[in-house]
């Protein structure tokens, strides 16, 4: 890849004890073109909850899963990070395809050319509160 925009994405939200498996945090939106060159993943000690990282639809196309684990799988936010790297934590985004924009990534024949939202979904309940940031680091071709 010779030419592209590097923009830098982030969103935090406020997890709350109690929130229940299956609770859904909406981070940053991208365009399907969009390549994710990095997500960093900061949260306080969230105790006994996990989540996975991955991409839904927007809320104006429906706000459908389109793959919760896209970059992470059961990521767990029971201690305190700075900074992970996730990016490629569940293995969709392979070193064969990291260069791909998300729609290739995804599988799909063609760019459905529409944003999708980043999206933490609990896969362990949240046994206290605390905040969840993410940053993206996203390559545009447009």
């Amino acid at each position: 890849l010779g030419d592209g925009r590097v923009r830098q994405k982030r969103g935090v939200v406020a997890a709350a004890n109690g929130d229940s498996i299956g609770s859904t945090y909406r981070f940053f939106r991208v365009k399907s073109n969009d390549i994710v060159a990095q997500l960093l993943l900061s949260c306080d000690a969230i105790t006994t909850s996990a989540a996975d990282v991955g991409l839904y639809k927007s809320a104006a196309n429906g706000g459908a899963v389109v793959n919760a684990a896209f970059f992470a799988s059961a990521q767990s936010l029971a201690a305190a990070v700075s900074n992970l790297d996730i990016t490629r934590e569940s293995g969709v985004v392979t070193v064969a395809n990291m260069e791909k924009p998300i729609w290739e990534a995804l599988g799909l024949a063609a760019d459905p050319q529409t944003e999708y939202d980043v999206v933490a979904t609990l896969t362990a309940a949240a046994g206290s509160a605390g905040g969840i940031g993410l940053i993206g680091m996203v390559v545009g071709r447009t």
